[in-house]
């Protein structure tokens, strides 16, 4: 037999009656668990169509001093191209895939956040799936910008000062 409480539907009875707030003695856990990734600064992020060429995707790179760009259609996230997938898919052969368009070397289906999660899942996906650069989504799925360490680290960071 199953410990597990069996919940009716249409069992009137308050389950989180007996429900205990969290007390956070450490200021950045209760901010972690109970702010939302919107409140980690997000923008200004830059993106790029998926026909936009690679040459003027590296470009854009370099001229706007970011390592990644956002590949966008109608606001939604179709992937994300960064100085990683110039390094290992373009550098070798930039002469024959410079005029290709960037959806070809992009990173698809990236690791995302939306702006309503905990602002842990920001940390999360930085610290433990290894990713720089996570974009953030509205709850329409729609682009709302992107995530980095440093931006974290600023969110933090105001809690201690």
């Amino acid at each position: 037999m199953s410990d597990e409480k069996n919940y009716r539907t249409d069992d009137p009875t308050d389950h989180l009656s007996d429900y205990e707030p969290v007390d956070y003695t450490d200021p950045v856990r209760q901010r972690l668990a109970e702010e939302p990734v919107e409140a980690i600064a997000c923008q200004p992020c830059m993106s790029v169509s998926p026909t936009t060429t690679v040459r003027e995707a590296i470009e854009t790179l370099n001229e706007s001093e970011v390592s990644s760009l956002l590949v966008v259609q109608d606001d939604r996230l179709l992937g994300i191209f960064t100085e990683r997938d110039v390094l290992e898919k373009v550098v070798e052969r930039y002469e024959r895939v410079a005029h290709h368009p960037v959806e070809q070397f992009m990173t698809t289906d990236p690791t995302i956040v939306y702006s309503s999660d905990p602002s842990a899942a920001a940390v999360a996906a930085i610290a433990v799936a290894g990713h720089r650069h996570v974009p953030v989504l509205d709850l329409n799925d729609k682009v709302h910008g992107i995530t980095s360490p440093r931006r974290v680290f600023e969110f933090l960071d105001a809690v201690a000062n």
